[in-house]
């Protein structure tokens, strides 16, 4: 198996951070790049007519995406091979009235998402990313649209309180989320004058045939969010502000993700967790599967399954822990086989690799880390352990990915967390425990996660798109020599 450079990959994966402001944008960009490669979209509300030798893919709320490849000689009842990780990270959400007006100033009301080193948002340039509801209409009807948008420039910044007003700041900085988390706008004058300005011009451009002035659309959000707000969005929509019905709107750093460090080994980018997984892994199946003879005798399915809302526990519609797993296995089985006993042979002869970031080795709190059990930056993927299932790793499935780096030359690590500290948990054992697949936790050692801007290696990026290709093309082949009473 040919290994790609990894400037390749690396540039790669930083066009799509960029990309990815926010959970929707990057299914969107995951969408691009599987349609590009011949993947087929799927309706989950339609009849699903597939055919082995081909690949598929569909979303859930914009802001899941599944994309599987059939193999040449799948039949119901094989394996399917699966790269879960996940598409959100910790950030600040505009509240569903986010109009805030104190001290002369123009503010966004905000709800924090996960578990966010919230102190790193202050004093950064900040902007607005995510989805709307539009309103068209058309030749008398009226529709509804779902439409993405992103304001690129700086629009918004949280200040912190100067050292000459808190002399104990430095001694421990904690901010409230309530009170003090709010992003500033503009202030309260600018904002009348721009108000005054486009008043005039709208008086000014006239009236419609039937009475009304060509901007006097009256819509709740005019009064649950800064009309300043909707003015930059509705620009960037192509539409009138009256026209935007609803909004899912995120904070978002405006500093894009750059290749660093004096000898460019980092990356320093937002959104690490859990994008860098998310991308390793939609690269590994796409390019697994890129050349005609690749699924020729493939037997099972390759699949990336990427969900939304890991950082508050996975309980939606469109997370982890809903059925849509489950679902997309059983639509593939039942597409070529009517045996009601098919999907639970095919799922004990799966396998799911859940790839979420690790704490690598911070060289300033060594302490913090267990002394046998220290990940390091450019180490390769970390195998994640622990007694209490936080993580769903056991022997067999930490055998097996082990097995896959060692023929390929492919570094890994081993974590377990300290006995005197609490312990993370992934995507990995709600889907162990809910679908009942075997399952290995993994992830890319890295830096200041959760932070506004965090940071990895280079080649760890490069060691994971290629271990997770790997896997694709190696697990079928690997788990026939395992005894099935293991």
């Amino acid at each position: 198996m040919a290994k790609e450079h990894s400037y390749d990959v690396v540039s790669d994966l930083i066009a799509f951070l960029n990309a990815s402001p926010t959970p929707f944008h990057a299914v969107e960009e995951a969408k691009k790049r599987l349609r590009s490669a011949g993947f087929e979209q799927l309706c989950e509300r339609d009849t699903w007519n597939l055919e082995a030798g081909k690949s598929y893919f569909f979303t859930r709320n914009h802001s899941s995406i599944i994309a599987f490849a059939l193999g040449k000689r799948y039949v119901a009842g094989n394996g399917f091979y699966i790269v879960g990780a996940h598409t959100d990270s910790p950030c600040l959400k505009l509240k569903p009235v986010s109009k805030v007006v104190k001290g002369g100033f123009l503010e966004v009301g905000v709800q924090t998402y996960g578990g966010g080193l919230w102190h790193t948002w202050f004093d950064r340039d900040l902007t607005v990313a995510g989805r709307v509801i539009i309103r068209e209409e058309k030749g008398g009807s009226t529709s509804y649209l779902h439409r993405l948008v992103r304001i690129e420039e700086p629009i918004m910044r949280i200040p912190t309180l100067a050292i000459h007003l808190d002399r104990n700041v430095n001694d421990g900085f904690k901010a409230n989320t309530q009170t003090q988390l709010l992003p500033i706008l503009a202030t309260l004058i600018k904002e009348l004058l721009n108000k005054e300005v486009s008043e005039n011009g709208s008086a000014e451009s006239g009236k419609q045939s039937d009475g009304k002035k060509a901007n006097d659309k009256t819509n709740t959000s005019n009064m649950k969010h800064h009309s300043l707000l909707l003015q930059l969005l509705a620009s960037k929509l192509g539409c009138e502000p009256g026209d935007i019905c609803e909004l899912e709107l995120q904070v978002c750093d405006t500093q894009p993700s750059v290749v660093a460090g004096a000898a460019k080994e980092f990356i320093f980018s937002g959104r690490l967790d859990n994008l860098c997984m998310s991308f390793c892994s939609l690269k590994a199946l796409i390019d697994s599967t890129s050349s005609h003879s690749s699924l020729e005798e493939e037997t099972g399915v390759r699949m990336v399954a990427l969900f939304d809302h890991e950082e508050c526990g996975s309980n939606s519609a469109q997370g982890a822990g809903s059925p849509v797993m489950l679902n997309a296995l059983s639509r593939v089985t039942n597409s070529f086989s009517s045996d009601s006993e098919v999907l639970e042979k095919a799922i004990q002869r799966s396998f799911l690799v859940s790839a979420d970031m690790a704490h690598a080795l911070h060289p300033n709190y060594m302490d913090k880390h267990e002394e046998h059990h220290q990940p390091k930056l450019h180490g390769g993927l970390v195998i994640k352990h622990n007694a209490n299932q936080r993580y769903a790793t056991n022997a067999v499935t930490s055998f097996i990915f082990r097995e896959i780096a060692s023929k390929h030359n492919l570094p890994i690590q081993d974590f377990v967390v300290r006995n005197d500290m609490p312990c993370g948990s992934t995507i990995g054992p709600i889907l162990a425990s809910g679908v009942g697949i075997r399952t290995v936790d993994v992830g890319a050692p890295q830096l200041s996660m959760h932070s506004i801007r965090e940071m990895c290696a280079v080649d760890d990026v490069k060691h994971s798109y290629e271990h997770f290709k790997a896997f694709f093309h190696e697990f079928s082949h690997l788990d026939e020599k395992i005894a099935v009473d293991i």
